[in-house]
């Protein structure tokens, strides 16, 4: 299957479902959020968790997480744009980072606690600076399609029963 077929297989998949409009909105922008986050693992957990105390749709968060999965071809330069980001906001004064080479880094140094703090904090920084305004985006886009949506399968039902 295509990415474009699974879309809108998606897309289907979402407009079918019984629940609000905004349930549904804002259970996607809340899988948007965690799927762009690069917390491998914990971000489904994390989007469902979230989803229960916001009272959204859980298939529509779980359909969202999964939509970042399309771009693992782009994964090392979106996770290289975040860590920038990120870097270039922590950083006093305002500084690019100097060019990462993995060869400096053996496999103990990955796993050492101390790396979360010089490469995750600013990696989840410039995370949250995509996820945040994508969230939103997801949930205003999201609303608006699934109404109108609606709106035009609920008018040509009623011309189909005029008929």
């Amino acid at each position: 299957m295509n990415p474009v077929e699974w879309l809108r297989e998606k897309w289907r998949q979402l407009v079918q479902l019984k629940d609000t409009s905004h349930s549904i909105a804002l259970g996607s922008a809340i899988g948007m959020f965690f799927g762009i986050l690069p917390l491998w693992g914990l971000k489904t957990v994390l989007a469902l968790g979230l989803c229960r105390l916001a009272r959204a749709n859980f298939l529509a968060t779980a359909i969202a997480a999964s939509l970042h999965d399309l771009a693992l071809p782009l994964l090392p330069l979106l996770l290289r744009w975040e860590y920038e980001i990120g870097y270039w906001l922590l950083s006093h004064p305002h500084e690019l980072p100097a060019k990462l080479s993995l060869s400096q880094f053996s496999a103990a140094v990955w796993l050492h606690w101390s790396t979360f703090l010089t490469i995750g904090r600013p990696l989840l920084l410039g995370a949250l600076v995509f996820s945040l305004p994508a969230a939103v985006v997801t949930y205003y886009v999201t609303l608006v399609l699934i109404e109108r949506t609606r709106l035009n399968k609920r008018a040509s039902t009623e011309q189909t029963l005029k008929s």
